[in-house]
């Protein structure tokens, strides 16, 4: 598009190419928190259609400018571009009519589009759709069935309009409350995208350019249920937490609040025992500071046993906040506190929380949950998923860990089960490996090795079985083009390679030694090819075979996968 065109755009666009060479070498702007493939922006109209792809994780969305039907020889399943139109209770499908079974989108608590929620919008939006300032019956009806969902002494119910708004009035209300700023949050969290919530969301820092993290955030690493596996490691865990918090205090501050997901989601989803989440709020609470439990991810019976997550841990925090669950797709939000706590915050005003068309749709998401009886159904189903991920934990080596409860789980992808290390490779071939299978799961973690799993709770038996089918010949596929790949040559190991090998980036064997002999029969002729192959055929050069997997001489590893 030429200039001309967009005339409009004329003073933003130049600050927008300069910003864009700035943050990224290769020309885009990466808008998502788990750098998400999916916005190489190529031209000025696809710098304003892009520029608002943001998502939490990472999906299997590939590049713009990605070739559609082109697969790597680097890549075991293709990328190509995905625009989803529609949806129905579990599943979604694209501009072609494809049905994709949809494990990504907790937003769509009950389901897409369900009849009953689109009805409630529906005729209270024909009603009456804002009564700012005033009290309406939809809105003391929903206030009440909320707060009933929860134990004593969480009373006072905030109607705000998103997860973000949520958290951001939560230390609002825990700093008026105990005179402090001083926040904890865990390594790898997110809480929001609003400037207060970027500073306690670690997550986001190092996607902040020139980001400096204020004196008053703290962090703790992650409670890793996978590395962390005896109770000398959770009580030198607990250790840890305590000095933090002592170090806080001695230095002269005072604590303000805790604030944590109950599980643990975004870094990866981690479940420590019961005891270790119970001697962290025992400390917080003995320094001062409150207890604030963001819900957004397992809130509303997500995790099968309980409507809320914190439950699981026998605790009850002092302020919780909810989000996307709440309206099933639709913006809404929630703070949930003591009438003592809330009596410290003075005035409040939204202009759309709690308006009659949120709290119809809120009531008969509420509706729904106990009506289908999908808090048992994610039970049932989350036991079912967990013996089967179990199973296939033992038979892949490459999955490492399996963790999860209800219909929220996490798989870690790791190099081998062995040495535990985090292949963020293997994980994005698994999620678009399943993608090629019509099945959609995202991305998480530090190291983005983590499939996360959060399906509307309508998630069935029958989906169960084909993601766990798919999911293991996804795997199985992914090892037997592992098995096939060259040796990664390692700083440490170099030493065992001739100077033709390292020359030409890849080993062409199996066996270091065997190789090395056959380069020092060769001599050090760069050119070499080495025999022995996997396949029984030469070795190509591997630049060369990046440019056309169809000139490739070698077996196609993921055929049956087609």
């Amino acid at each position: 598009m030429e200039r001309s065109e967009v005339s409009s755009f004329e003073f933003s666009l130049p600050r927008l190419e300069t910003y864009l060479e700035n943050i990224d070498g290769q020309g885009y702007v990466n808008c998502n928190l788990h750098e998400i493939p999916s916005s190489n922006i190529i031209s000025r109209f696809q710098e304003i259609e892009n520029i608002n792809q943001c998502s939490l994780h990472e999906i299997p969305v590939p590049k713009v400018n990605a070739l559609s039907s082109t697969r790597i020889t680097s890549h075991v399943f293709e990328r190509s571009p995905l625009k989803l139109v529609s949806g129905m209770k579990q599943y979604v499908y694209d501009e072609n009519d494809v049905e994709y079974l949809d494990c990504i989108n907790g937003t769509a608590h009950v389901g897409h589009c369900h009849p009953q929620v689109v009805s409630a919008a529906q005729n209270q939006m024909s009603t009456l759709s804002t009564a700012q300032g005033f009290v309406s019956n939809v809105l003391n009806k929903y206030v009440k069935e909320l707060v009933s969902s929860l134990p004593e002494p969480l009373s006072v119910c905030y109607l705000v309009n998103s997860g973000s708004e949520a958290n951001d009035l939560a230390l609002r209300l825990s700093q008026q409350f105990t005179g402090a700023r001083d926040i904890i949050s865990m390594e790898d969290s997110y809480h929001g995208n609003l400037g207060v919530l970027v500073d306690i969301s670690f997550k986001m820092h190092e996607k902040v350019p020139n980001y400096k993290k204020p004196e008053w955030c703290h962090s703790m690493p992650i409670p890793d249920t996978y590395r962390r596996t005896t109770q000398e490691d959770w009580d030198q865990y607990i250790k840890e937490f305590e000095d933090k918090l002592d170090s806080l205090v001695d230095s002269g501050r005072k604590l303000n609040a805790f604030m944590f997901e109950p599980h643990f989601v975004i870094p990866g989803l981690h479940t420590p025992p019961v005891s270790v989440v119970k001697a962290m709020v025992k400390a917080v609470k003995q320094r001062g500071g409150l207890i604030i439990a963001d819900e957004v991810q397992t809130g509303l019976g997500r995790t099968g046993d309980f409507m809320w997550g914190f439950m699981t841990y026998e605790i009850v925090p002092d302020i919780i906040t909810v989000g996307k669950p709440l309206g099933n797709g639709y913006p809404m939000g929630a703070v949930l506190t003591s009438a003592e706590i809330s009596s410290k915050l003075g005035a409040y005003f939204s202009t759309f929380g709690g308006n009659p068309v949120s709290c119809a749709i809120g009531i008969s998401v509420l509706e729904i949950v106990k009506n289908e009886k999908l808090m048992s159904s994610a039970r049932m189903v989350g036991k079912y998923l967990t013996s089967e991920f179990d199973k296939l934990v033992e038979k892949h080596d490459v999955l490492g860990h399996h963790r999860g409860l209800g219909l929220v789980h996490s798989l870690e992808i790791v190099k081998t089960s062995t040495s535990k290390l985090p292949s963020n490779e293997f994980a994005s071939e698994v999620m678009y490996g399943l993608r090629k299978k019509q099945i959609l799961v995202a991305i998480t973690g530090f190291y983005k090795n983590i499939i996360l799993i959060t399906p509307p709770l309508c998630f069935n038996m029958e989906n169960c079985r084909r993601l766990i089918t798919t999911l293991d010949e996804v795997l199985t596929a992914v090892e037997r083009k592992a098995s096939a790949q060259s040796v990664i040559v390692y700083r440490e190991s170099m030493e065992s390679y001739s100077r033709a090998q390292l020359k030409r980036g890849i080993i062409g064997t199996e066996d270091p030694s065997a190789s090395s002999a056959g380069d020092a029969q060769n001599g050090d002729q760069d050119g070499g090819e080495s025999s022995g192959s996997a396949d029984g055929s030469g070795h190509q050069n591997k630049r060369a075979r990046l440019e056309s997997e169809n000139d490739a001489e070698e077996s196609n590893p993921y055929e049956d996968m087609d």
